[in-house]
């Protein structure tokens, strides 16, 4: 009889075990859960990226000499494709027709191998002009005292001053002509003279055209 009783002892413990296994899983020899160890995923090593790789550089041409248009064109053709340009007279005038316009400068020089995403900057003037000996540079913003603006021209000297500044701007010559393009005029005469503290005062230009002589 005791036989027959541990028989069916055991055969309700693996039913048990069976019924128990769907939920948690088990055993039939043990009742106790084993632990489970945590997997530790060794770090990836980083695959290699475009960014990785050093930037391709070039010889730059030699563009001094050239047209702004084929010169700009020259670069592209030769890899270069960040170009922009400026007035080498220092009149802060837009080269808006790249075509009227010819490079005195630039500003890496020829022969250097430099990356090709390196920015090249043109100095040009426009085609009837000479090229300065160096580039002239605007002037720099009045801070305090009033700067010396005479043979500057009329838009670069309005710029260095304090927006909200009250500025007149009247022909230098007798015929009482509209100083329309301000880039295509210069400063004759000015008021208050250079060196004058600035404390809001108006302020006052004569000038002429570029081909003309102050009187």
């Amino acid at each position: 009889m005791g036989d027959i009783l541990n028989t069916r002892t055991a055969a309700a413990t693996v039913l048990a075990c069976l019924a128990a296994a769907a939920l948690v899983g088990c055993d039939p020899a043990t009742t106790s859960r084993q632990p489970t160890t945590p997997t530790t995923v060794g770090a990836m090593s980083k695959p290699p990226s475009s960014d990785d790789k050093p930037a391709e550089r070039k010889a730059v041409p030699d563009f001094v000499g050239m047209g702004l248009q084929s010169a700009q064109d020259a670069a592209q053709k030769a890899g270069f494709y960040a170009l922009t340009s400026h007035d080498s007279a220092g009149r802060d005038r837009l080269q808006a027709f790249d075509r009227n316009w010819k490079v005195c400068s630039q500003n890496y020089k020829a022969g250097n191998p430099i990356r090709l995403d390196a920015e090249l900057d043109f100095g040009t003037v426009k085609l009837e002009e000479s090229c300065p000996a160096s580039d002239q540079k605007a002037p720099a913003k009045a801070i305090g005292t009033m700067p010396n603006f005479v043979g500057k021209s009329v838009n670069t000297a309005r710029g260095a001053l304090d927006s909200g500044t009250s500025i007149t701007v009247t022909d230098a010559m007798p015929d009482d002509r509209i100083v329309f393009l301000e880039s295509n005029w210069q400063v004759c005469t000015q008021s208050p003279g250079p060196g004058t503290a600035l404390q809001g005062q108006p302020v006052e230009f004569t000038a002429v055209k570029y081909e003309e002589t102050c009187p």
